[in-house]
């Protein structure tokens, strides 16, 4: 895989909902977002992770997923979408621990943030510095959610309309690519007119490309892209663009 961005280029919004951005903003190079705040807000207005359609009809499931070592969220989705939102979030494994209501689902969902102390979005960064950690065997991957399925039917307060499930872990390691691929050095912070970069892409988890460079594996977020004029590149496993390095589980500042 190889990509540049054009010299001279500038990033711009990415709009909102299917529709551009009606003032063409430029957004900054290390926006995950890619979108103005009048379109990020304009997004997020439609969105059920911001409460934005509380009168949604559709079931939802309650899940915990597994990031890494230490890694454990709590969240929602609709049925529907299967494990498709686990795969959006580069969950490494996860459970269902129940189905209903929307109502009932986010309900759950904060019962449980505060007993187990979960939260319910962990930062990509803390995902990406973890996964050169991730055990050999999908049982001890699945122990740290096992131990918290068993801790959150026990608890009281559980909405009647919302149906609990059996532990069930669902692996994502080898889907990923990430059984035996080589541990990341680092990730792209951000793109830069007349930046470039290209590697033979090993893993792929979430929105993160992991590419095997001069440099070692570097991640890139996909995400990071959006809004920029690209255009294919000639080098062969380079990095030319602003990196950061993994260090103690911690990303720090820093150019390879």
């Amino acid at each position: 895989m190889a990509f540049g961005v054009t010299e001279g280029g500038v990033r711009g919004c990415a709009g909102a909902r299917g529709n551009p951005c009606p003032v063409r903003a430029v957004v900054p190079g290390r926006s995950t977002g890619a979108r103005c705040e009048e379109c990020a807000r304009l997004d997020r207005a439609h969105s059920v992770a911001a409460d934005g359609i509380a009168d949604d009809p559709r079931p939802y499931r309650v899940y915990l997923a597994w990031f890494g070592p230490g890694l454990v969220k709590v969240g929602i989705t609709a049925v529907e979408r299967g494990s498709a939102r686990l795969l959006e979030q580069g969950a490494v494994c996860f459970s269902l621990l129940g189905t209903g209501p929307l109502m009932a689902a986010r309900r759950t969902e904060e019962l449980l943030r505060a007993a187990l102390r979960v939260p319910d979005r962990i930062p990509y960064a803390e995902k990406r510095a973890v996964r050169a950690e991730l055990p050999g065997e999908e049982k001890e991957r699945a122990l740290e959610i096992a131990e918290l399925h068993a801790r959150a039917l026990e608890l009281g307060g559980w909405p009647e309309s919302l149906a609990r499930e059996p532990f069930h872990a669902v692996d994502h390691v080898r889907v990923f690519g990430l059984d035996g691929a080589p541990a990341a050095v680092g990730e792209v912070s951000e793109l830069v007119a007349g930046g470039a970069v290209s590697g033979e892409l090993v893993a792929a988890a979430g929105p993160d490309l992991h590419l095997a460079t001069e440099q070692g594996v570097v991640v890139l977020d996909t995400r990071l892209m959006r809004g920029w004029e690209l255009v294919p590149a000639e080098g062969r496993g380079e990095a030319g663009l602003p990196l950061r390095e993994f260090r103690d589980r911690r990303v720090q500042d820093g150019l390879f």
